[in-house]
């Protein structure tokens, strides 16, 4: 899976968020300052080349869709933050954001909590 830009990323987001929607409805979302529509016409575009995004036409327009699921393209983030930064080692890195965010055990034994859950 390809790397994105913070721009294409924050794109994604969107898109994730509602589904489909053509350039428009994505500027809309957008927080100000808006940048200018064929900006966000371009990096739609780039997004489609990525094969992240695609499109059916609608009227004149077009209205467009993710292809990647936000939940797959977390998990490769995640993993790459993972190799990059803690060699790998899920237990490396939750013993970093621990320390770095103070979480207490109490906090820890919810979210473990919560993961045992949802693999049920």
């Amino acid at each position: 899976m390809k790397q994105l830009t913070k721009a294409e990323e924050e794109v994604m987001q969107l898109l994730w968020k509602i589904k489909r929607g053509n350039v428009a409805a994505i500027l809309e979302e957008l927080p100000e300052p808006k940048p200018a529509y064929n900006t966000v016409s371009t990096i739609v575009r780039i997004l489609e080349d990525k094969g992240f995004v695609s499109h059916e036409k609608v009227g004149k327009g077009h209205v467009y869709f993710p292809l990647v699921k936000k939940e797959e393209y977390s998990n490769q983030r995640l993993t790459k933050l993972m190799d990059g930064y803690f060699q790998g080692s899920f237990s490396s890195m939750v013993s970093f954001f621990m320390k770095k965010n103070d979480i207490s055990l109490k906090e820890l034994e919810e979210i473990m909590k919560n993961i045992k859950e949802e693999k049920k």
